[in-house]
């Protein structure tokens, strides 16, 4: 008995040093396999390093001023030096001209080219000597609600500044509270909060769609998975064909290299757009995100991002020398994308040559365009479905020379 026990813990024992062992064996032949090619344990390193380091460096962490265009009507007893009304809003804005065009500066908002179209009453001093508040018109084009409530936020600032200038030429000129009215021995008893504030703004947005945290990020989160399911659905598509063998037989089949590529431009890009319309439908018909532009247009962006991601990612599989590698060089671009593309930070707040480097991410310019018509109903910005269409014509014949040169070799 106390001998079949003993030889049961000596197999328990023999089994589990065998099964150490071959544990053991796989570790270190994993490690001994990532040690064995430095090059990618130091840019899995010094990948995500260099991107942040580029975050910190180019993140100027300030907001621009808000482009102002100040309206004067025609007839009002109001300076119109633009330094003056500089003056009076500060850092925060930018006051570009004075004009008394209205109808042309709402021409000017809706396009973009400014941000703050401030609209000045015609007749400060009456109403004040009447009693009543002067009405400051401030008007702004925003989708972005983080972008909404701080323009609301300066154009109330702006107007205290203004209401504090007031109040101090008042005092300075030694009018008193009481107005007498000439010709008359009734006297006008001006109420404190008039006193207080001789104006006050009313504030209009001229989006299309109200600014909200799910309506504005819903089309950015389109075309980041758009993109990064583009990339990683091709990323692997040449690496494993090389790997399998498979690139061997296209050296001596019968077949060129843009037959190739175009194959995989329909099979991945058919698959993408399944996905992207599965998605799209889902924030009509769930989130209840608008699309107030043209179903075409939009169909034609989302077609764009998907033929550009493709490039991106089959650039990648063409240049990437394992699964590993590749699946690395994916992971950096999301990586690069979320930080640069103004998915999370608006791009505008970056240093100009950051600016420029992130232009040349798909992302960036399917972000910009998606939210525009989805939200704003068109875009001002026709230059950027030109970009995406060069980024995706420019990759497209990089990874085709590059494919060409493989399938070269002997």
């Amino acid at each position: 008995m106390f001998r079949a026990i003993g030889q049961a813990f000596t197999a328990l024992g023999l089994g589990i040093a065998k099964s150490f062992t071959r544990v053991t064996s796989f570790l270190f032949k994993e490690v001994i396999e990532v040690m064995r090619r430095p090059s990618i344990l130091l840019s899995l390193v010094l990948g995500p390093f260099v991107i942040m380091a580029l975050f910190g460096v180019g993140y100027s962490g300030q907001r621009r001023p808000l482009e102002t265009l100040v309206v004067i009507p025609p007839g009002a007893n109001l300076p119109r030096d633009v330094n003056l009304y500089q003056q009076l809003g500060g850092p925060a804005v930018h006051v570009i001209g004075v004009t008394d065009n209205l109808e042309a500066g709402r021409a000017e908002l809706q396009r973009q080219q400014i941000d703050l179209l401030v609209v000045a009453p015609p007749d400060v001093a009456e109403q004040f000597k009447a009693g009543k508040q002067s009405v400051i018109g401030v008007e702004y084009n925003q989708i972005d609600p983080v972008r909404d409530n701080y323009t609301r936020f300066v154009a109330y600032r702006q107007v205290q500044e203004l209401n504090r200038a007031l109040i101090q030429q008042v005092v300075q000129s030694g009018e008193q509270y009481v107005v007498q009215q000439t010709g008359s021995t009734e006297v006008t008893q001006l109420p404190p909060d008039v006193v207080a504030a001789p104006t006050r703004a009313e504030l209009k947005n001229w989006a299309q769609s109200n600014p909200t945290v799910v309506t504005y990020f819903a089309p950015a989160v389109l075309a980041l998975v758009l993109q990064h399911m583009g990339i990683t659905l091709t990323a692997l598509s040449m690496v494993r064909e090389r790997l399998s063998g498979a690139i061997d037989i296209f050296r001596i089949a019968p077949v060129r290299t843009l037959e190739i590529l175009i194959g995989k431009y329909l099979a991945y890009g058919f698959l993408s757009l399944v996905i992207a319309a599965a998605i799209t439908g889902l924030l009509l018909g769930v989130l209840r995100v608008p699309l107030l532009g043209d179903p075409f247009w939009f169909a034609g962006i989302i077609a764009l991002l998907t033929f550009a991601s493709l490039g991106l990612g089959l650039f990648i599989s063409v240049a990437a020398n394992s699964e590993r590698q590749a699946v690395q060089f994916a992971m950096l671009v999301l990586l690069a994308s979320v930080f640069f593309s103004g998915f999370v930070l608006p791009l505008d707040e970056f240093f100009l040559p950051m600016q420029w480097a992130a232009y040349l991410l798909p992302v960036t310019h399917g972000i910009r365009l998606l939210q525009d018509f989805m939200l704003r109903g068109g875009t001002y910005a026709g230059w950027e479905i030109l970009a995406l269409a060069a980024i995706g014509g420019v990759l497209f014949l990089f990874t085709t020379l590059n494919l060409r040169r493989t399938l070269s070799r002997a």
